[in-house]
């Protein structure tokens, strides 16, 4: 996969970052959100790939852009064949409240890489390079927070864990401080609580507990590319969702997902802030038409991680 394409795609979620910035706090999810879409489905037309949503807003008869199976880009005779994994406002309710931390982020796989993940929920386990292999899905998470100190040779209270606030995750939030470990509550954005355990000032050291199945696998390639280490397994809300996972192909309903089950091959990731948080600065907009975005690149072929300022002259972009 071209590494050139890296700078393209951080375009994409630029356009769509400060997009859907332009909202951040007016209380109205849904229309950050669609601008979000739009932002990031017009500036893919610039692109020149073969691509294929795998991971997206959800099917075609409920999403009408970036619907998954949709196809992307300028699609030329040489264009490379791509699957894309997206979230063009990964964060919805953090960006409409003007919270921390809400990103748009898109991961990139050869053909076929990715899985095609059901849009249902999945119990997730994520640490950085330093855990990498000390992480058990099917063990409690007392068991992995002991072998997680281990890994990280410090104690057990000086570990910090990010849950999900949601009452679904009551039982695991009172084991996590019966062990003794300390937690940080988010609202939304698992995908960036995943890449926190990777990222050495964020203070995060593990992520736990059940989210987006579809954002498990944007999480998977992102700590891929980190290095780091992600097991997560599927939990159905109900029967019509474990049929169609089986028409998806989805054979074993109960399998344990490891990193290269969800993220195959060579892939990138690419995040650009909408607001502040622990890994990245939100859009800025400025005096006299200017925005100012921070972006992560990230690929596994190399492992690295490139931070990018960008300034933007936005009435030069007609095309945001």
């Amino acid at each position: 996969m071209d590494r050139n394409l890296a700078l393209e795609f951080v375009r994409i979620t630029e356009a769509a970052a400060i997009a859907s910035a332009r909202f951040m706090g007016r209380g109205d999810g849904n229309i950050a959100d669609q601008a979000a879409v739009d932002a990031m489905r017009k500036a893919f037309d610039r692109v020149d790939m073969d691509g294929t949503v795998v991971i997206g807003e959800g099917e075609r008869d409920e999403a009408p852009m970036l619907y998954i199976g949709e196809k992307v880009g300028q699609n030329t005779s040489n264009a490379p064949k791509i699957d894309i994994a997206l979230d063009p406002l990964e964060g919805t309710n953090l960006c409409a409240n003007g919270g921390i931390g809400a990103t748009s982020v898109i991961a990139v796989a050869e053909n076929n890489c990715f899985l095609h993940a059901p849009d249902t929920y999945m119990n997730k386990i994520a640490v950085g390079p330093k855990a990498k292999g000390a992480i058990d899905i099917t063990k409690s998470p007392t068991e992995n927070l002991n072998n997680i100190s281990e890994a990280l040779k410090k104690s057990v209270n000086e570990i910090t864990v990010c849950i999900l606030d949601r009452p679904r995750h009551n039982e695991l939030i009172q084991e996590v401080r019966k062990a003794g470990a300390r937690i940080q509550l988010i609202s939304d954005g698992d995908v960036s609580g995943a890449i926190s355990t990777g990222w050495d000032d964020s203070g995060i050291d593990v992520l736990m507990g059940i989210g987006g199945a579809p954002e498990g696998v944007i999480s998977a390639a992102a700590m891929k590319c980190m290095g780091g280490d992600f097991q997560g397994i599927l939990k159905w809300r109900h029967e019509e969702e474990k049929t169609r996972a089986k028409k998806m192909g989805i054979e074993d309903l109960d399998r344990v997902y490891r990193l290269e089950d969800l993220a195959k091959g060579p892939v990138m990731f690419i995040a650009t802030g909408v607001t502040t948080g622990p890994l990245l600065k939100g859009v800025r907009f400025l005096s006299e038409g200017k925005a100012m975005t921070h972006s992560i690149v990230m690929r596994s072929a190399t492992q690295t991680i490139r931070t990018i300022e960008a300034t933007h002259y936005l009435q030069q972009k007609t095309w945001m």
